[in-house]
């Protein structure tokens, strides 16, 4: 393996580790693994006292449920399934925490559905919570809201959550932790002489057809929906990887022997995220005054302080054209209010933002994390 592979987790600003719940949960005994799990704590020290963000996107709560509530082994109807998710989400909450307790790092417990990163506007409530946790260095432990989402529990999407979280987070590096040690070139458990492929640039469609259909009893949370994951993440400029994480200490183990397989993207988290912002169709537009125009080439956010006027007919999180005075289009973004709020709020300072709104809003009109600019002031 590449030592361009290896240094990858050292270099990485943000992480996103996904646990797969045949590694946290003893899959006979349906009980925590702990001795495991505070070994993979000591990856997220490790990560987290090198100043790296760290996110955890974990499986495991309808394993640990079952048990709790009593069912048996068979296949669980969808609303055993439901309600093992509700009692073993508690559990997988409380065995996170404290794991990573004695490392003085604050476990935050953030429940999705698929739905909540395919809306705009609770998206930017997602990813604003998320990244106000990361920034006080505390570590998202992500699950799906298995309670509600009946999709999530049929399919098992949870690998494709791990990459719609890391592309929330602008994550740079997603560790997809598995009983599965990578892409092989054929079944590895049919044909002997397949081969582990270690590096990969573009997921092919005879790769997707030979990992199996998505829906199915054999590929549910196995290769395909990893392929399909990693797929995703690429298209946002995160370099994946897919190893193997039975073994203690599987983050340090990555980084000193860079094993499994790593699919790498064309471009980075940054540039393919303004890419995404500058190809949508604006539903309307703020206009700017000269000292915010200017404020945004130096890299700002937009504040409703710089706003001189709105068109259009739009809602939080859809995105808007900004230009300057005469109308010439200096660039795009994601509005973190609707039309008729930024209306009131034009040309007001922050702390006029709640007396004018009646609640509290967020400071920036449009973050720089959601704006791409095509010209100056």
């Amino acid at each position: 393996m590449s030592s361009a592979s290896m240094a990858q987790v050292a270099k990485a600003g943000t992480v996103v580790l996904k646990i797969g719940s045949a590694l946290l949960v003893d899959p006979t005994m349906h009980r925590l693994r702990e001795v495991w799990l505070a070994k993979l704590a000591q990856d997220v020290a490790m990560l987290h006292g090198r100043g790296q963000r760290v996110l955890m996107v974990s499986s495991g709560a309808i394993a640990l449920g079952r048990r709790m509530l009593g069912y048996g082994e068979d296949s669980l109807p969808l609303e055993r399934s439901q309600a093992a998710a509700a009692a073993g989400q508690i559990r997988l909450a409380q065995a996170y925490a404290a794991s990573l307790a004695p490392y003085g790092i604050i476990a935050a417990q953030v429940l999705l559905t698929l739905g909540d990163t395919q809306n705009r506007r609770r998206y930017l409530n997602a990813r604003a919570t998320i990244d106000t946790l990361l920034n006080s260095r505390a570590v998202p432990v992500i699950n799906e809201n298995d309670t509600v989402a009946t999709d999530e529990i049929r399919y098992g999407d949870n690998d494709r959550l791990a990459a719609r979280v890391a592309l929330m987070a602008g994550a740079d590096l997603l560790i997809m932790l598995s009983d599965i040690d990578g892409l092989y070139t054929s079944d590895p458990r049919l044909d002997s002489s397949a081969t582990r492929i270690d590096s990969v640039k573009e997921i092919t469609p005879q790769m997707l057809a030979a990992a199996g259909s998505a829906g199915t009893a054999t590929s549910r949370g196995g290769m395909h929906t990893k392929l399909l994951a990693a797929q995703s993440a690429m298209q946002g400029g995160c370099v994946t990887v897919v190893m193997q994480g039975r073994e203690d200490r599987p983050v340090q183990r990555l980084e000193q022997q860079g094993c499994g397989t790593w699919f790498w993207p064309s471009a980075t988290p940054k540039a393919a995220r303004k890419r995404w912002i500058a190809a949508m169709k604006p539903r309307g537009s703020l206009e700017v005054d000269l000292g915010a125009a200017r404020a945004l080439a130096n890299g700002r956010s937009l504040l409703p302080v710089g706003l001189a006027a709105v068109a259009g007919n739009f809602e939080r999180g859809d995105p808007v054209e900004i230009c300057k005075a005469g109308g010439a289009a200096i660039g795009a973004g994601l509005s973190a209010y609707s039309a008729a709020e930024a209306e009131k709020i034009a040309g007001r300072p922050l702390r006029d933002i709640s007396g004018v709104l009646g609640y509290s809003g967020r400071g920036a009109l449009v973050h720089r994390d959601d704006m791409v600019l095509w010209s100056g002031p």
